[in-house]
């Protein structure tokens, strides 16, 4: 009789390829991307585009480490069970939680944004009422099955994918003097104090906040699990991942700060709105307010998604509340994507009762969380991978140019952390950081006394 710990997942394999390529596709792209890159790029210059650059290759270089094992063991819980089998329970713990409490804040943070957009449109509505309808909406489509889920994220990464490509278009159109009264070249690169108008120290520190507009990529490692063909999905979503980096960011950053001076007023404050105000779109504010607005409703989908399927894993050893296992008829863990909404809704109120104390703090407690993550799972890659060369196992995936690849990307992301910790911008985002890091390993020793008392 097989049981459940011999299975894989209990969950129903309900995601079908097209919903695991656009999510995979969109994954990458965030809210962070048309709005957040303005303020990197006023602090940078033009040399942003080595920036996003470095930060993409970094989390490329992630990605492919988590793709050799997931499409070697598709799990739910993706890294959390990679973590767990590599470097032991206290590391899965930690990282299962740290990324299940990185989420929950992008759950807040992606609803407050949501509702300050529809705000523009309805000023009349409270905004702590539109954060409860946003929230309420797209708990509803994760409850009712993990499909669901996939259909909305497949529309809302379409929309995503669609608009970057038409600006890249547009871009390629003006940069090129095909664009009507446009002006050709990239002169804007150097005309304005030079390439890199503040010290490459600057581009250095940018790396820093560019690696947060990439996380989310790795989702597509935690639906794998629900998928009908996980190691499939996985295989052909990291094939394609550099191409995805370089066109998305890269190379629509590229076109930002060619089109416009990178000191434009408008870059700060919307710099894809402000390329498109340069060709005279019409009705360009609207337009980028509507795709900013998909952007964060797909972050908040994604969000309550992937909080939900990191407790339910965490739940299977014990690591969670085993009340949290439980199904639906639909096979959805109804009681963990509650439990992330709850939380969620908690934060928002926050920031609302508390927008410069206790919500500040809590947005501060998350920034190096996801670099935390990421680090574990480059050095739960060289573990494993060393176990699958002496047990003689294959590989399906590998990483480019083991180990010195897998060394340099920890040493990479090691630079950068020790960047946040020295950097007056992000030191205290650091330290709180560590503080989180700390109270999980408080309670991960809890749980091993309570387990040894019991």
């Amino acid at each position: 009789m097989t049981t459940t710990q011999d299975r894989p997942t209990d969950l129903r394999r309900s995601l079908r390829r097209r919903h695991m390529n656009l999510i995979a596709l969109g994954g990458v792209i965030g809210a962070g991307l048309f709005v957040g890159s303005g303020v990197v790029i006023n602090a940078t210059g033009p040399a942003v585009v080595i920036s996003f650059l470095v930060a993409g290759l970094i989390i490329v270089a992630v990605l492919r480490m988590l793709a050799e094992m997931a499409v070697a063991k598709p799990a739910v819980g993706s890294f959390y069970v990679y973590a767990r089998d590599a470097l032991g329970p206290r590391a899965g713990f930690v990282v299962g939680w740290m990324y299940w409490y990185f989420f929950v804040i992008v759950v807040a943070l992606e609803a407050v944004a949501g509702a300050r957009i529809v705000g523009l449109w309805l000023p009349q509505v409270p905004q702590w009422a539109t954060c409860l309808v946003l929230m309420a909406l797209l708990t509803g489509t994760n409850l009712i099955s993990a499909r669901s889920y996939g259909e909305f994220e497949y529309w809302f990464s379409g929309i995503k994918v669609a608009a970057i490509v038409v600006f890249l278009f547009l871009g390629v159109l003006y940069l090129t003097g095909l664009w009507p009264g446009s002006t050709p070249g990239v002169a804007n690169l150097v005309d304005h104090g030079g390439f890199a108008p503040h010290g490459w120290a600057a581009v250095l520190a940018a790396v820093v906040p560019c690696i947060g507009f990439y996380t989310g990529a790795e989702i597509v490692t935690i639906a794998a699990a629900e998928s009908t063909e996980p190691a499939k999905a996985v295989a052909r979503a990291m094939r394609s991942i550099v191409l995805r980096v370089l066109a998305f960011y890269v190379l629509s950053v590229f076109i930002v700060v060619s089109v416009l001076p990178w000191d434009d007023a408008g870059i700060k404050v919307s710099p894809y709105a402000a390329v498109l105000g340069a060709l005279h779109i019409p009705a360009v504010e609207t337009i980028m307010n509507a795709v900013v607005l998909v952007a964060v409703l797909s972050c908040l989908n994604s969000a309550l998604y992937t909080t939900s399927r990191m407790l339910f894993a965490l739940t299977r050893n014990g690591d969670a509340p085993s009340g949290l296992t439980r199904l639906s008829s639909n096979g959805v863990p109804t009681r963990a994507i509650l439990a992330g909404t709850v939380v969620g809704f908690i934060s928002v109120v926050f920031e609302y009762v508390s927008p410069d104390r206790v919500f500040a703090f809590i947005v501060n407690s998350y920034g190096a969380v996801a670099l935390f993550v990421y680090l574990m799972i480059a050095v739960s890659q060289i573990v494993s991978r060393r176990r699958a060369e002496r047990d003689g196992t294959t590989l399906p995936l590998t990483m480019w140019l083991f180990p010195w690849s897998s060394y340099l990307t920890i040493a990479a992301m090691a630079a950068v952390i020790l960047a946040m910790a020295v950097l007056p911008d992000t030191r205290s985002q650091f330290f709180l950081s560590l503080l989180t890091v700390a109270v999980l390993l408080g309670a991960y020793q809890l749980r091993v006394s309570r387990s040894r008392s019991s």
